[in-house]
C-alpha cells in the first residue's frame, strides 16, 4: 500500500515541486492550497500518480479539519505532512506595517501551520500502524532576517519552536517532526532576487538561486526515513547566496 502525503501550498513553487517529487517516489498525495486551478495543474503534472485536489485556506480551522478528513477518507491514512503554505507582507518599516498585514502573515504562516500539524498529529496518533512524519517549511528567515521582514521572520522563528514542541510531544506516538530551512530556491517568490534585492547594508544586490528540484529531493529524503530516524533541522540553500558571513 502506497504511503500518503499531504502538501500545503501545493499549487506553486516549493509546494508543487515537493508534491510532484513525492508522487514520483510513490506516495499518494493530497494537494492543498487556496486556489483550485493551480492545484489541478499540479495534479495533471503528476500524471498517473494518485492525487487529491483539496482547495482550502489553511488559516480556517474548519476547512483544515475537512481537508484532513477527506484525505483519510480517500487514502485510508496519513504518513507525511509537508507544512509548506506561507506568505509575506509588504517590505516596509515596521511602524508603517498595518495590523491587518501582520495578522494575515501570522494567520497563514503560524496559525495555519499549527492547524495542519494539529490535524495531522491527531490522525497519526490514532491510526494503525501508529505514527507519521511532519515536515515544517522554516526558512533562512528562521535564523536571520532580511530588511523589512518582521512578520515573516517572526513567524519563521516561531515555526522552529513549533517543530521542537511537536518533535518532543510526538515521541510517545512515533510521530517525527523536522524542519527544512530553504534559501533562494528558484520559484516565483524569489524572482525579484534576479533583479536585485535589498541587503542589510542598504545596498541592492542580485542573489544566486538554486533549482527548486533540489529542495524537493531533500523533502523526499526527509519523508522517506524510517520513523526511528529524523532529520531534525536541515538547511538547503544556494551555495553562493550571501547568508554565511552576515553580521
Amino acid at each position: 500500500m502506497a504511503k500518503v502525503a499531504l502538501v500545503t501550498g501545493a499549487g506553486t513553487g516549493i509546494g508543487r515541486a515537493a508534491a510532484l517529487a513525492l508522487a514520483e517516489a510513490g506516495y499518494a498525495v493530497a494537494l492543498v492550497g487556496r486556489r483550485e486551478e493551480p492545484l489541478r495543474e499540479t495534479a495533471a503534472q503528476a500524471g498517473s500518480a494518485r492525487t487529491l485536489v483539496l482547495p482550502a485556506d489553511v488559516s480556517d480551522a474548519a476547512a483544515v479539519d475537512q481537508v484532513f478528513e477527506r484525505t483519510v477518507a480517500e487514502f485510508g491514512r496519513l504518513d507525511v505532512l509537508f507544512n509548506n503554505a506561507g506568505r509575506g507582507a509588504p517590505p516596509v518599516p515596521v511602524d508603517e506595517l498595518s495590523v491587518e498585514d501582520w495578522l494575515a502573515v501570522v494567520n497563514v504562516n503560524l496559525t495555519g501551520a499549527f492547524l495542519c500539524a494539529r490535524a495531522a498529529f491527531g490522525i497519526m496518533r490514532r491510526q494503525d500502524p501508529q505514527g507519521g512524519r511532519i515536515i515544517n517549511n522554516g526558512s533562512i528567515s528562521a535564523h536571520v532576517p532580511r530588511p523589512f521582514s518582521a512578520p515573516y521572520t517572526a513567524t519563521k522563528h516561531a515555526i522552529t519552536g513549533l517543530t521542537r514542541s511537536l518533535s518532543l510531544d510526538g515521541r510517545a506516538f512515533d510521530i517525527a517532526c523536522g524542519q527544512i530551512d530553504i534559501g533562494n530556491a528558484a520559484t516565483e517568490m524569489t524572482d525579484r532576487m534576479a533583479a536585485g534585492i535589498l541587503q542589510a547594508t542598504g545596498e541592492t544586490m542580485v542573489e544566486p538561486r538554486m533549482d527548486v528540484a533540489e529542495v524537493a529531493r531533500a523533502v523526499v529524503h526527509m519523508a522517506s526515513l524510517p520513523l526511528s530516524a529524523n532529520i531534525q533541522f536541515m538547511t538547503i540553500m544556494a551555495t553562493k547566496m550571501p547568508y554565511i558571513g552576515r553580521g
